[in-house]
């Protein structure tokens, strides 16, 4: 019943689409959140995006599309939020290997990556910048988790004017029903949501213009 009122309201009712100038954006997938011997590396759900996301990835770089890439850490407790998650405060600092990228979904010699402090990939860091040297209008967002740092920087991206498009199969959570449940909701209203596969046939044959 509640689909059936949003969409009398017209959520969802419209297509985003594909600009002219497309990025890649991952979130937080360092070895903390994607390797199973650390304590928030264990959700198979997040391992199966990792996987997704190192396709996309290989077929980007191959057509040129910038990619951009965060891990969040933080310097001491003194520089942190105020998280309610315990094991962020244990290893979670910069020189950490939890803070080590995922080398699955990174490449020094391409990605521009960088630290973040909070949950979104825009809030405090130089990603803005780097996109508007790129000359970028769209933004396809990848990474974990979907209910926490994902939906945050979805609602930046939105906010800064980009076209936002999200790979469901390339972002992951603890559980599949937070992530099921925040994509259905931004995909109402500030982004369109697809599977990958679906993703990369539109870039195929998408007018991409690269610096």
């Amino acid at each position: 019943m509640s689909e059936t009122k949003y969409k009398d309201a017209t959520y969802g009712e419209l297509s985003i689409g594909i600009g002219e100038r497309p990025a890649i954006l991952v979130v937080d997938f360092q070895v903390g959140f994607t390797n199973p011997i650390y304590t928030l590396g264990k959700s198979s759900h997040v391992h199966n995006a990792v996987i997704k996301t190192s396709k996309l990835l290989h077929f980007s770089r191959k057509k040129k599309i910038p990619v951009a890439s965060c891990r969040v850490g933080w310097g001491s407790e003194k520089d942190m939020g105020y998280w309610k998650i315990g094991s962020l405060y244990d290893g979670w600092f910069y020189g950490d290997p939890q803070t080590e990228m995922d080398e699955r979904v990174y490449e020094k010699n391409y990605d521009f990556n960088f630290w973040k402090h909070a949950p979104s990939i825009f809030f405090g860091t130089p990603l803005a910048n780097f996109l508007n040297k790129q000359n970028v209008d769209t933004v396809i967002i990848t990474g974990c988790t979907t209910s926490g740092c994902v939906r945050a920087s979805i609602n930046d991206a939105f906010s800064y004017g980009y076209r936002v498009i999200v790979p469901e199969d390339c972002c992951g959570d603890m559980d599949e029903a937070p992530h099921n449940e925040n994509l259905r909701d931004v995909g109402r209203r500030y982004a369109d949501v697809m599977k990958s596969s679906a993703l990369i046939e539109k870039l195929k044959v998408h007018n991409i213009h690269n610096n």
